[in-house]
């Protein structure tokens, strides 16, 4: 949420504490619930991805030098998690959330996602690529 619907939301909650009937304050607060749609979702992705089970060291050190290169980077990355499946180190799950899908566009043409692509092509025996609805993303700081 940026500071304009910060201010909005603010300025909204105020006037509907401020108002007395109970129809202005319903008028509030459909106008606060207008904005939130309105608000642009975060784009989140899912990538599936098999490795080839000799080249899971090598993958893993190509996809951490991406990852901290596209956060780092890029202001419309928000997170990207890769995880590997306990049982199956060559199972690699990577969670994407991008601040909408330009930015996603956008990350896939920066030169270190280019790379990446390039060092990994032969490590890849599958990607299977998941657009995905937000129900609730939450994290805490750490």
């Amino acid at each position: 949420m940026d500071a304009r619907h910060f201010l909005v939301l603010g300025a909204s909650l105020l006037a509907m504490a401020l108002a007395g009937p109970a129809g202005a304050q319903e008028k509030v607060q459909e106008k606060v619930q207008e904005e939130v749609r309105e608000m642009p979702q975060p784009y989140v992705r899912v990538a599936e991805i098999e490795i080839d089970p000799s080249q899971v060291e090598p993958y893993g050190a190509a996809v951490k030098e991406q990852i901290e290169a596209a956060v780092r980077l890029e202001p419309g990355v928000l997170a990207l998690y890769a995880v590997a499946d306990a049982q199956n180190p060559a199972h690699v799950f990577v969670f994407e959330i991008y601040a909408d899908v330009d930015a996603y566009k956008a990350h896939i043409e920066t030169p270190h996602f280019k790379a990446y692509k390039a060092i990994t092509q032969d490590m890849v025996k599958s990607l299977k690529l998941r657009d995905t609805v937000p129900i609730l993303l939450g994290a805490k700081r750490t």
